[in-house]
């Protein structure tokens, strides 16, 4: 597909972006947002982003193609795994989701097109408008697609201008999303600008500073902490910085056919953008007290992650991404014939439907001749980071309190838990979580697929993007 040049990261990439042209990009769209964008009514684009949602969940939309086949090439994920991530993304752009997310983060669907109040601000003489940034700044990861699409979505909703520094390998979904709007809508379209550059210019970016009066930033802490240090002081910072997730199930669902569900859902959060992403598992705490162990359950993972890979394959690797997976499968191996070795004779029984290890060692199940996944069981409970690209950790507990201990130091990191626990428990470990200090909890299976109203990283969505007029009557 051949996208016009109407963004600056649709040149070709010998161009070259200079700090005068960011300045000129910056002044250009703000006052097309000023003639076209501005005075629209957020009815009006609530259904333009419903429609264009709509558009996007056709497999036969030249730019959805165009982002299963080119993007999922530039991204280093399969075409399967890609179009199951925009599925999760555009099929919630639906004009009820998005008037719900306006009335929960605003309070009313018109707070951003006059004074409006609730029944208790009014009685008290008082109304308020919002008002999205003049000109919304975004330095978008180069990870994942869906979260600069959101923030896109988000600004749109808001009114604002938007200027998107596209990670250099990572442009093409977001591009392919802004021409899909300008498409339906010219003018709105020209209220975008995208463009690429090597992160840390800081001629480039200090230039888009200065025109902007809201930045969102999403990338590791480092990243993050080198932002944080160029805003200028009138220039509101909101940033998303590195984070884990990890699961827990509960003893009570591991019995009979219930295991083999469990480890089908746990199998889609580990498959889903290939273990990449905040909201991507490291392990799954099992409780110990089960019919099913947490060795048998590591078993049923492999099996269930075995079959995903048939229909949903995960992305060929670099060498040397290949190269360390098949380096930490070594490292665990290696644990493990140690272990058997000290255990000969356990090994040597006979073998159920799982195989069920003596007590406090360490099992390693991956798939033959690639790299395509890795389960490994640890008697070792403390927290551990995977590697990624569906390496994932199995590890015992007694309850949610002991894995939460073991969790401890990333407590302060921890984006989403996955939860696999009996109706009767699930709110009372939900509060527990909450408590810890657990930003999200969803069922296990759902990790991958946040809400349109979810609060990233425990704040909320829109409502950190805003000011806000209060009138006193």
């Amino acid at each position: 597909m051949n996208l016009p040049n109407l963004y600056l990261a649709d040149l070709p990439g010998e161009a070259i972006v200079t700090p005068s042209l960011v300045r000129e990009a910056c002044s250009a769209i703000k006052r097309n947002r000023a003639s076209w964008l501005a005075r629209r009514t957020t009815g009006e684009l609530v259904d333009l982003i419903a429609y264009v949602g709509e558009r996007w969940m056709d497999s036969g939309n030249p730019f959805r193609r165009a982002a299963v086949t080119h993007g999922a090439a530039e991204l280093g994920l399969s075409r399967e795994v890609v179009a199951a991530g925009l599925d999760t993304f555009f099929g919630q752009l639906t004009a009820e989701k998005l008037n719900a997310l306006l009335i929960q983060d605003l309070g009313d669907t018109r707070r951003l097109d006059e004074f409006t109040g609730g029944i208790h601000e009014l009685r008290l003489g008082r109304s308020a408008m919002a008002h999205g940034p003049e000109l919304l700044a975004q330095v978008a990861t180069g990870t994942l697609p869906n979260s600069t699409l959101w923030v896109m979505m988000a600004g749109l909703l808001l009114k604002s201008a938007q200027f998107v520094k596209c990670a250099r390998n990572a442009s093409l979904i977001p591009r392919l999303f802004a021409h899909s709007i300008a498409e339906l809508e010219p003018k709105i379209g020209a209220c975008f600008e995208l463009a690429r550059w090597r992160g840390g210019t800081v001629e480039l970016e200090s230039a888009l500073w200065t025109e902007t009066d809201c930045v969102v930033a999403q990338g590791d802490d480092e990243t993050i902490e080198s932002l944080r240090c160029q805003m200028p002081a009138t220039t509101r910072f909101v940033a998303y910085g590195h984070k884990v997730s990890f699961g827990f199930v509960g003893s009570e669902v591991l019995s009979g056919y219930g295991v083999q569900k469990v480890a089908e859902r746990a199998a889609l959060d580990v498959a889903m953008w290939d273990q990449h992403g905040c909201l991507s598992p490291h392990l799954f705490y099992v409780e110990g007290d089960g019919v099913v162990p947490p060795e048998g359950f590591a078993d049923h993972l492999a099996k269930a992650l075995a079959a995903l890979e048939v229909t949903f394959p995960r992305a060929r690797l670099s060498d040397s991404d290949a190269g360390q997976v098949a380096q930490a499968r070594l490292l665990h191996e290696l644990r493990a014939s140690h272990f058997r070795a000290t255990h000969a004779e356990a090994y040597a029984g006979p073998r159920g439907a799982f195989f069920e290890p003596p007590t406090g060692g360490t099992e390693v199940w991956s798939s033959e001749q690639s790299t395509a996944w890795t389960v490994v069981f640890e008697a070792d409970s403390r927290f551990r980071t995977s590697i990624l690209n569906r390496f994932i950790y199995v590890k015992p507990c007694r309850n949610l309190e002991d894995a939460l201990r073991y969790a401890e130091p990333f407590r302060q990191k921890t984006s989403t838990v996955g939860l696999a626990v009996a109706e009767s428990r699930a709110g009372t470990l939900a509060a527990e979580l909450a408590r810890w200090g657990v930003p999200r909890i969803c069922p296990l299976g759902r990790m991958q697929n946040p809400p349109m109203g979810w609060r990233h990283d425990g704040r909320p969505a829109l409502a950190e993007l805003v000011r806000w007029s209060d009138w006193e009557v």
